[in-house]
Parts: C-alpha cells; structure tokens; sequence
C-alpha cells in the first residue's frame, strides 16, 4: 500500500487485490452443510477454523456443552472467536451465524456447490449469513494491512444456533463471559443498517380429544375439529393486529402464522390428538408477557367452546425485539457515511421485520447494529428459499464499507 494514499482508497484496494480469495473463502465455507435441523454444525466450525489459521488468524473454539445441545434440539456447537487488539481502546464484534435451514426442494443449483453464474454465487447460506463470515474477516484483515495507528480492537464472532433462536450461539458466549464487546455489528444487507427487530414467540399447542372410529364418529371427540376451531380463533387476530402500528420505520404490525401442523392416526380414525405450532412476530413497541398472555388466552377461551377438548400450550422460543440502544449512533453514522460513498446512495437507518440473535447483544446492554454483504432485500436474496444467491459485487463493495467504518470508529 502506498502510505501517501488515504486511507480509504488503500483499503479498497486491498479488499479488491483479495477480492478473489474472498470468494474462494466464502465457497469454502458454502460447501460445508450447516443444515439446523439436525444442526450438526462442528465440523463447518472446524473447517471455518482451519482457513482462518491459513489466512494467519487464531480462532479459538469454544464447544458447547453436548447435554445442552441436545437439549435444545441439535448436535453438536462450536462457537468461534477472533480477537485483534491495536491497543486500548474500545472493541468491536462482528457477528455472522453459520447455522441455515435445509435447503428444501426447487433448486437449480445444487445447494452447496457455492456455483458463481452472472456475478452471483449460489447455494444455502450464500446469503444468510455465510458472507459475513467472508466480509467480516476480510475486513478485518484490510484493517490489519493498513498499518495505521488504531486504538481498540476487533473481535470476530462466528456462531451457530440463529436458527434456534441465538442462545447457544451469542447468548452462550456472553453468559460465559468469554466476551463483552462495546459495539457490534452483525451479519446484515448492503443497504441498509438496521437499528431495531421484530420479538418473537414461537409455542406448540397440543389439542386433546378422543380416538374413536370413524363409523361412529359420536364415540369420540374430533381433536382435529377442536383445532380448526382454536386456529380460526388465532387467524382471526391477524385483522386485529394490522390496527396495531409501529413507529419504527421498515417495521409495519405484528402478525401471527401457523407453519407446522401434524394429527391424526389414519383416515378412519377420529383423531384423538393434533400438534400445531404458531409463531407471533411482536413489534418493539410491544410487551412479550402480555403477548403470551393473551394468546394463551384466545387458545382458551376458543378450546373452552367445544366439549370434551383439552389443550397443552408450550412455549418453544420467546425472543425479544432489538431495540436502538444509546451508544450506537457512531457506528450508524460511520456505515452510513461510508455505505453512501461506496454504493452511490444513501444508507437508511430502520428497522427491519424479521428477528435476529443480534438482540442478545443488546440485552447484556451491548449497542448494536446489523449491515453486510446482501441485497436490499430478504426476498432478493432468495433466503430460506431455493437458489439463494449473493451479488458478489455487494460482497466486495460490503466488505469496504465495514473496513473503512471500523478505521474511522477505531482511529
């Protein structure tokens, strides 16, 4: 690098001299499955390791205990941590989580090939979030070429249970007291920087009746009906919920979907049981006690109308909304500053839909953002869909905003 150009030109042409070796890393880490379920995902923490080591980065690997892996429903956990450190000052996480969905059916490409085609690179995680283990690092490293005196330092965190919510992943490494960073920034899209999330609960129903057969049906009680009849209670407060506003922008109401429904013993039979599960997106401006609450409430009261039904309510996840917390203007304005300069437009700060383990962070009181390397949106970039799929033009001009924002938040 020449020492007379500033800083910023001589961190992009770092990232663009690597840029083809950023691509490689990142194909690299695509081919290693990450499927959760089953979340069998040590051996891609192993593998991210070792082209870490190659690349002259220690990542130390923090296993999570087996009992509560299994516990929470997957396989095997390894956390990873890279630490920098220029000197005192404050430090920076980086966080991307390796763990995906199965990559389902539709694909064109195969799901782990990492095949590049118009500028693209395809595949399960391609997207979400397995190009900010490629953009963090290799911003990480321009940094570190630059030679530029900097206080502070950077840490990389590369976890594994987003999917299942973020405990075992970020929520695991702060309960450990392995880290506590003063701001972070985890894995996100190029244009935008998202200062706040949507909560949610997730909860398994379980609905009792009694099998009978089905040539008289009057011996038994239709645990499927007793469904439809709490469903259609729970379906009708998404008209409810449309009246109730946030005033986040990007972030519109909450909304309530059932995604998994299975009952039943044979076509004969009057089913005597049937588990559903439901997933209720909470705005940050709501309350996630009185949210349970009240759906509990609805399942009740909707149960409590048919004879004979009984039901079991289950919580399975309840993760709150990221709310902005002060202290994380400066890395708002820096990403925004240098994300304006880099892609030609200007940057919003909003909030986003989806919910993220980002809000782990900011629960240990931690200020946070989420940006990366990504399309303007989650429909584009095909996430939890077939084909999902990266611009590697975002990817590199991601990696410069992150690097020139961590030069100017640790200068």
């Amino acid at each position: 690098m020449n020492p007379s150009t500033p800083d910023p030109e001589r961190l992009d042409a770092w990232i663009d001299a690597h840029f083809d070796e950023e691509v490689r890393f990142l194909q690299e880490l695509v081919r290693v499955p990450t499927d959760t379920p089953p979340g069998n995902n040590a051996p891609h923490a192993e593998r991210t390791a070792q082209l870490l080591e190659g690349m002259g980065l220690v990542a130390e690997k923090h296993p999570v205990p087996e009992a509560e892996v299994r516990a929470a429903g997957m396989e095997s956990i390894t956390n990873l941590i890279v630490r920098r450190r220029w000197g005192e000052g404050p430090v920076i996480a980086l966080n991307a989580h390796g763990d995906v969905v199965p990559p389902g059916e539709g694909w064109t490409h195969d799901p782990y090939g990492a095949d590049i085609e118009d500028g693209r690179l395809y595949g399960r995680a391609a997207a979400v979030s397995k190009s900010d283990f490629a953009s963090f690092t290799f911003a990480l490293r321009a940094l570190d070429a630059l030679g530029a005196p900097l206080r502070g330092g950077v840490e990389l965190h590369f976890t594994y249970d987003e999917e299942f919510g973020g405990e075992l992943g970020p929520g695991w490494l702060l309960r450990q007291g392995l880290t506590k960073p003063d701001l972070m920034i985890a894995a996100g899209f190029s244009y935008e920087v998202v200062t706040a999330h949507n909560g949610c609960l997730q909860m398994e129903v379980t609905v009792h009746g009694r099998m009978a057969h089905a040539a008289v049906p009057d011996t038994g009680i239709d645990a499927m009906q007793g469904a439809v009849g709490i469903l259609n209670a729970l379906y009708a407060q998404n008209v409810r919920y449309r009246q109730v506003l946030s005033q986040v922008p990007g972030i519109k109401h909450p909304y309530l979907n059932v995604g998994r429904i299975e009952g039943g013993t044979n076509t004969n039979v009057v089913p005597g049981k049937v588990v559903f599960k439901l997933d209720r997106r909470m705005i940050p401006e709501e309350d996630p006690v009185q949210v349970e609450a009240e759906i509990r409430r609805v399942i009740d009261d909707a149960a409590g109308a048919q004879a004979g039904i009984r039901v079991e309510v289950k919580r399975l996840l309840l993760a709150r909304a990221l709310k902005p917390l002060d202290g994380n203007r400066p890395l708002v304005e820096a990403l925004q500053r240098h994300g304006q300069q880099v892609f030609g437009q200007p940057i919003p700060a909003m909030g986003t839909p989806l919910y993220t383990d980002v809000r782990l962070y900011g629960e240990a009181g931690i200020p946070g953002v989420i940006y990366g390397a990504g399309p303007r949106t989650v429909l584009e970039s095909h996430a939890k869909r077939a084909d999902e799929r990266l611009e590697l033009d975002d990817l590199r001009r991601a990696t410069r905003v992150i690097a020139r924002a961590l030069r100017d938040l640790l200068s």
